[in-house]
């Protein structure tokens, strides 16, 4: 007889986690320790459920730092105990999320998949339900006696997909992310089917926890115009360590050398440039046009192909651990789990 699956559920806040007051006609968070009676279908999931859920329910535009640790705590306090974890998180905030997760708990092998949902579950045309029931079936599915999915992903509407390569694509539809410089991990039809060639191996070294934070961070997305004034009062943000560069295209950004010199005094003062480009698909590669030459020149590290979710979070994990900056750079360029092509 095959052993039953454990997996943990975590709701952190959230629309999936709301149903109306039938007295007020507003909507409120339920009691997860009842879920079943909001879900039935989960009684029929041959899996053991257990669900933890914060007191006090957070919006996902007040996700903070201090989130994420909380969430990888649970998650690294009950590892051993449970085969799979389910995270369930509002839609805003939920790649930055991912991404962060997928950073802090290095050597992953166990599935922590993201869900929520554009309507709340106690609304009849509901998305929670499929999310939430099709996301722990992935969280307990293993082969072999190993989990298929040992990784940190979103599964929303059909898709799997890998945590630090999702974006929020639609505010409306319940398609709400996309990955698009990675493809999806499953796509769940009548089957679930896995691209089992894109996840990533399961791993034998030790479960690592990374919580450390630096969010003297921020992100200087380019525009046609922007002026000198705005760049030189941007660059003289009081404790600013590290910037995310918004480019054009494949990297480029204005070749004037006002601007140059303005991005040379700022790393020639500490601060970090990571160039990722505000194109949904492709890549950075800074020296294709004579607009990026003069970026790598001066010593803006190529964030190649990561999200700017990812860009942002792994960022502040690096920052909190390196000073130097070749260490900074190679950490922000290697790959630590599929964010980076």
């Amino acid at each position: 007889m095959k052993t039953q699956s454990k997996i943990l559920i975590i709701y952190t806040g959230g629309t999936i986690g709301m149903i109306t007051d039938y007295e007020t006609g507003s909507l409120k968070p339920f009691d997860f320790n009842h879920i079943s009676e909001e879900v039935p279908e989960l009684k029929k999931i041959p899996y053991q459920l257990d669900t933890l859920f914060f007191k006090i329910p957070i919006d996902s535009s007040n996700v903070t730092p201090e989130t994420w640790q909380k969430v990888a705590g649970l998650i690294v306090d009950n590892y051993n105990a449970y085969d799979g974890f389910v995270i369930l998180h509002g839609s805003d905030t939920m790649a930055y999320s991912a991404s962060a997760l997928s950073f802090m708990l290095r050597n992953l092998s166990k599935p922590v998949i993201f869900t929520g949902s554009q309507l709340p579950i106690g609304v009849i045309r509901t998305d929670g339900k499929e999310n939430l029931v099709t996301a722990i079936e992935i969280a307990g599915a293993k082969e072999q006696g190993k989990p298929i999915v040992p990784e940190v992903a979103v599964y929303f509407e059909y898709k799997l997909y890998r945590g630090n390569r999702t974006t929020k694509l639609n505010a409306e539809h319940f398609e709400a992310f996309a990955s698009f410089n990675y493809p999806i991990l499953a796509n769940a039809g009548i089957n679930i089917d896995y691209n089992k060639s894109k996840i990533l191996p399961p791993v034998k070294e030790k479960l690592e926890l990374h919580n450390k934070f630096n969010t003297n961070v921020a992100v200087l997305s380019l525009f046609p115009g922007i002026s000198k004034q705005y760049i030189k009062h941007f660059f003289n943000t009081p404790n600013l360590q590290g910037v995310v560069l918004h480019t054009f295209g494949s990297g480029n950004a204005l070749s004037k050398q006002w601007f140059i010199d303005e991005l040379k005094k700022a790393i020639e003062k500490g601060i970090v440039l990571l160039n990722i480009t505000q194109c949904k698909m492709g890549e950075v590669i800074q020296g294709r046009y004579e607009t990026s030459k003069g970026l790598a020149k001066i010593g803006v590290i190529s964030g190649r192909d990561m999200t700017l979710e990812a860009a942002i979070t792994k960022m502040m994990l690096v920052l909190a651990e390196f000073s130097e900056f070749e260490a900074v750079k190679k950490e922000l360029t290697r790959s630590y789990c599929g964010e980076i092509k």
